[in-house]
């Protein structure tokens, strides 16, 4: 049937052919699509910061959970709101109204990790002991007034995010072993790798108290010691952790690097990382670049910033804060090399950056200080209690494909007016925008210092919210590893007027990630491969393969997906990702996608308008299309293609 209705359609002639080709490209779509999206709701000036509400709790962590529903937690404190008879210290974020309300996480969350599992479910793992005043030590750990705050030092808290305000923080249980600043990655099964921290908490990790160690959720037994993590002290809190293509993990730890084989419960250490510490508390700004078909979906890693104390300087017996952050970057490839590579420098010295991936490719850094590194103590040199100075207010961003020595920027951009250093988070939004907030280098609430504790939000307005956005229609809700393409339709109006720009147009997904400390725990981007089908009315069909047969490029879980057209992104669309389930993930063959329209305008312009001779087109298709031609010239052209499937199936 459907060969037969490309045969019928290839015999009208040259508007035929491209009416064949159409109907021949119209491809199985992913169960359920989403309407199109519209046109951001807010926006503010282009690269400029604006505040748009009060975050409740200080946000010490926090992601995105629905397109709508900001989650912030921060650790055991006076806040003023409260909760179930005790000061909050969480919250959700109507990003709608701008409205927060008061959650209840239970255990003491101070400097607890986190991220999602395959199933949507957002985990917050790990935290302190229960605290009084100040932060000192509770005389029972079991809950009770001022904070009522138990033990979170082996918490599980588990999150189904809603839109109707009536879902909360539950405890499953717990870890077998107690883990303050530990880092939590998402594996290709849609479980957790839970890796590092320490037991007690401090300013710096030490051997008395250090868990070098990584565990599961859900569990997979007793955890198992990282030799890297045992030789790192005391610069390894929060060890810098991605999944790689490859399955495996690369774990950076003050001045070392390894690749751990979690499956076998291997590790080999590759090049120390040159310039600078970027793990707590000297805190870099650190990002996976963009897994697209160009690098066959090859996972590079950036460090920014940073401070380049050596291991006998983590004591607070001098002025760390006004020690000068790095300006340092650098980049690895570790399924390819073991070897460090320098990327341009950041503009001025900065530890606790974030650097935020946007749809389009390209990073934004923004938080930070100048000089110091994260932590607070009551030391005589301290500003207040804060361990850092001289915060950085500038945004700038990266593109890696600009020329070496012109990729940061800052042309357009305005610096915002609060500091945001210890303590301070950042997401990407559906919209585009850059949510911006927290700060608070105190030990307890405290507003009269020079840096104090910060509730106010900000949005940052990357520069594409001075354009009209693509609005896509035909976005699936659920997209799975291989199988069959779906097809995303763009007007006229989309392309900005201009059909070439089919050309400039990707798919991509996304993970926000869980934000804290300068890390977004989990945040990454993939680009879909794609073909297209440019309309006679200036509109298209993008023709959109799933995700590569391989979860570990892209776990399973919550991510949005995004249609980017010259730099532009579309508003964001929730998706599932992968099976909805924990576990292997289902892996189909991925279906080839057709030839772009444009590709068959140029052999039909080359061979047919402008005279050429059939040989000299046949360099472009198959052999058994090319078979076809130099047997039975022009009638046996058309016949090929039908046979060989335009070439391309």
């Amino acid at each position: 049937m459907f060969v037969t209705k490309r045969t019928a359609f290839l015999w009208r002639g040259r508007p035929g052919l491209f009416a064949a080709a159409a109907s021949a490209f119209t491809l199985c779509t992913a169960a359920g699509t989403a309407p199109p999206p519209g046109q951001p709701a807010s926006i503010g000036p282009v690269g400029t910061y604006q505040v748009v509400g009060d975050s409740v709790v200080s946000a010490q962590q926090l992601f995105l959970g629905t397109a709508d529903k900001v989650y912030i937690v921060d650790k055991t404190e006076k806040n003023p709101t409260s909760v179930n008879g005790h000061p909050a210290w969480a919250a959700e974020y109507a990003l709608g109204t701008n409205v927060g309300r008061p959650m209840d996480v239970v255990t003491n969350s101070f400097c607890a990790g986190g991220n999602v599992l395959g199933n949507g479910t957002w985990v917050n793992i790990g935290g302190n002991q229960a605290v009084t005043y100040g932060g000192v030590t509770a005389n029972s750990q079991n809950g009770g007034m001022p904070y009522d705050d138990p033990d979170g030092g082996k918490s599980i808290r588990l999150l189904d995010p809603c839109d109707d305000g009536n879902c909360d923080w539950v405890l499953a249980g717990g870890m077998t072993t107690r883990r303050w600043y530990p880092s939590v990655e998402t594996l290709e099964d849609g479980s957790l790798l839970v890796i590092g921290g320490c037991q007690w908490g401090g300013f710096v990790n030490d051997g008395a108290q250090t868990n070098p160690t990584y565990e599961f959720f859900p569990p997979r037994g007793n955890p198992v010691t990282s030799p890297m993590l045992t030789n790192t002290l005391p610069a390894n809190l929060y060890p810098l952790t991605f999944l790689l293509p490859s399955g495996r993990v690369l774990v950076q730890a003050n001045w070392q690097t390894a690749v751990l084989d979690y499956k076998t419960g291997t590790e080999y250490r590759i090049d120390d990382i040159p310039d600078a510490v970027r793990t707590y508390p000297a805190s870099a700004g650190v990002v996976m670049m963009p897994l697209t078909p160009a690098n066959n979906w090859t996972a590079t890693i950036m460090f920014c910033g940073g401070s380049n104390l050596q291991p006998n300087q983590w004591v607070t017996n001098w002025n760390i804060a006004q020690y000068p952050a790095s300006q340092s970057c650098v980049q690895i490839t570790p399924d390819v090399s073991g070897s460090y590579v320098h990327v341009d420098a950041l503009p001025e010295n900065r530890s606790m950056g974030n650097l935020i991936m946007l749809p389009n490719g390209q990073v934004l850094c923004i938080n930070g200080a100048g000089t110091g590194v994260a932590g607070y103590g009551n030391d005589t040199w301290a500003i207040g209690q804060s361990y850092a100075d001289r915060p950085v207010l500038d945004p700038v961003m990266f593109n890696a494909s600009a020329p070496a020595g012109s990729q940061w920027s800052r042309n357009g951009f305005s610096p915002s007016t609060i500091p945001r250093m210890y303590h301070s988070v950042a997401t990407l939004l559906p919209d585009g925008a850059v949510l911006v907030s927290g700060s608070n280098p105190n030990s307890d609430y405290n507003l009269n210092t020079k840096y104090p504790t910060e509730y106010r939000i900000e949005k940052f307005y990357p520069p594409y919210f001075g354009q009209r956005r693509p609005q896509p229609n035909g976005l699936p809700l659920k997209l799975g590893y291989g199988g069959a393409p779906f097809n995303v339709t763009l007007s006229k109006q989309d392309l900005f007027d201009d059909s070439k720009n089919v050309n400039r147009t990707k798919i991509v997904l996304m993970r926000m990630g869980f934000s804290t400390h300068a890390m977004n725990m989990g945040q990454r981007l993939i680009e879909l491969e794609k073909a297209y089908t440019v309309k006679t009315d200036g509109s298209a069909v993008l023709h959109c393969s799933q995700l590569p047969p391989n979860p570990a490029i892209f776990p399973p879980g919550p991510a949005y997906i995004f249609v980017v057209v010259n730099d532009v992104p579309s508003v964001g669309v929730q998706i599932m990702v992968g099976s909805g389930q924990i576990g292997e993930q289902p892996i189909q063959a991925p279906a080839p996608l057709p030839m772009s329209s444009s590709q068959l305008q140029a052999f039909v312009d080359d061979s047919v308008d402008k005279g050429k001779s059939v040989e000299k087109g046949v360099e472009k298709t198959s052999a058994a299309a090319q078979a076809h031609v130099r047997m039975n010239g022009w009638t046996g052209l058309l016949a090929g293609l039908v046979s060989a499937g335009l070439a391309l199936f």
